[in-house]
């Protein structure tokens, strides 16, 4: 029998409606669950200014290195298949959300698809992506630069560190 070949990838989280903390939290779990999938490591939680669309609720965010059988584009659809479980509804772009699940990474998967890009669009431009991914993979390397150098030049002003751990989200309900 052929062994299947595991591969880490990194994964945003996000959300600013209802609970996020929990939600976050639930979401991985529900990833941690799966026979395919298992979480490594966990950020920090972070509070985080609105991007794009500045005229709502503060998020929450935080990354996760997961070990996974499933190709890029499973994982992508494993992670809609969650945010639906967890109420997430597409509406206003960069909107309010309940949840969202970004693959920003694959093992050394690279892809422009229109229905995947990894390494994930202008995640180098956003520091509620750079700033917790580097708690995590700070030597990973994203467009030729390390994942705490892309950190270190993103503005993170008013990015607040929630949790002294990684660990917050096994204790949620």
């Amino acid at each position: 029998m052929p062994e299947v070949k595991k591969v880490i990838a990194a994964i945003g989280l996000g959300g600013n409606i209802g609970n996020p903390r929990r939600t976050m939290a639930r979401a991985l779990k529900l990833l941690d669950a799966r026979d395919d999938v298992s979480i490594r490591t966990v950020s920090r939680l972070y509070r985080t200014p609105p991007w794009g669309k500045t005229d709502q609720e503060w998020f929450h965010n935080a990354c996760a290195l997961v070990e996974t059988t499933l190709d890029p584009h499973e994982l992508l659809r494993v992670c809609l298949d969650i945010e639906l479980q967890l109420d997430r509804v597409r509406t206003d772009r960069w909107g309010p959300r309940t949840i969202d699940l970004d693959v920003l990474l694959h093992g050394d998967f690279l892809s422009d698809h229109t229905d995947l890009t990894v390494p994930h669009p202008r995640m180098t431009e956003r520091a509620f992506v750079m700033v917790p991914l580097a708690d995590i993979a700070p030597r990973a390397v994203v467009n030729l630069q390390s994942v705490a150098d892309w950190s270190s030049e993103v503005d993170s002003e008013g990015i607040e560190a929630l949790t002294r751990t990684g660990d917050w989200w096994r204790d949620e309900a």
